[in-house]
């Protein structure tokens, strides 16, 4: 395997930050988790904008063109030979000694790593093998004005520890510290309700997904009703099926939700269906 690693192709094996990197040191830094089919990153765009909008809630000031970083992105999946592939792009605020305050001189630091994933789109395969298991855990998600949401940062602490919290579950719903339902550790979650698609809104310390924003769409197309708001766990037991959306998986349908258990994901399924048909178009 091939990495891209400030503006060079390097062996896996050859790969390497500095330890004074403040991405390793202290989690200052943000990433994009992307999805290639065929060759392409989907919804490269809203990525991008995305990942400026996390730079700048962190203030890093990188110099790297949307274009360049599109560019290194696609060179390391021809060097790897990649046509369908989860790709993390990460940017730091770069190496730095002395003060834990981030110096005005920073040099960013730009990688990109690559792995193969199967092919997507009507004819591909899933990339997880049954549906998800999800509880609610204890650890709260991070108050905005903590650690904004917009942000996708390095410093993933919060959905580790929940992820920890959740035990044999595939995914931990946080709450904030209202109660209210903001979504999954590493995943937007989505219930239905008399054929009503309900997601948390994004006033709530919630990732903007693109997966989550790509489905909205695709409802809005397919003239499925959509309603973003606050919830509470209740409304998701309640609910009359439930999904989770995120990069890799897609739209992946939960069987259970704490000691709830769900025997239906047919509008999840039919949103499925219309992200690989939106795949195929697009990407194959």
């Amino acid at each position: 395997m091939y990495y891209h690693v400030d503006g060079e192709l390097v062996d896996a094996a050859d790969a390497t930050v500095s330890v004074r990197d403040r991405g390793f040191q202290y989690g200052d830094a943000v990433f994009e988790t992307l999805r290639a089919y065929g060759g392409q990153v989907f919804a490269w765009d809203a990525h991008a904008t995305r990942l400026r909008a996390s730079c700048d809630a962190l203030g890093i000031d990188h110099e790297h063109s949307e274009r360049d970083l599109r560019g290194r992105v696609h060179a390391t999946l021809a060097a790897n030979d990649l046509a369908d592939a989860s790709v993390r792009l990460s940017v730091t605020r770069g190496d730095q000694s002395g003060s834990f305050a981030p110096a005005d001189d920073a040099d960013p630091t730009v990688v990109v790593v690559a792995d193969a994933l199967p092919r997507g789109g009507v004819d591909g395969e899933r990339t997880w093998r049954s549906p998800a298991s999800a509880a609610t855990v204890a650890v709260e998600r991070a108050a905005d004005d903590a650690l904004p949401a917009v942000a996708k940062t390095h410093n993933y602490l919060n959905g580790i520890l929940a992820r920890a919290d959740a035990g044999d579950a595939d995914e931990a719903i946080l709450l904030d510290d209202d109660g209210r339902v903001t979504g999954g550790a590493t995943s937007n979650v989505f219930f239905v309700d008399d054929g009503v698609v309900h997601t948390p809104s994004l006033d709530l310390p919630v990732t903007p997904g693109i997966t989550r924003w790509a489905v909205l769409e695709l409802a809005e197309d397919a003239g499925v009703p959509v309603e973003t708001g606050h919830y509470t766990p209740r409304d998701l037991r309640d609910a009359d099926e439930l999904f989770l959306t995120n990069t890799t998986w897609e739209v992946r349908p939960v069987s259970a939700y704490d000691d709830t258990t769900y025997t239906t994901c047919k509008v999840g399924a039919r949103l499925a269906r219309e992200f690989a048909e939106e795949i195929e178009r697009r990407h194959y």
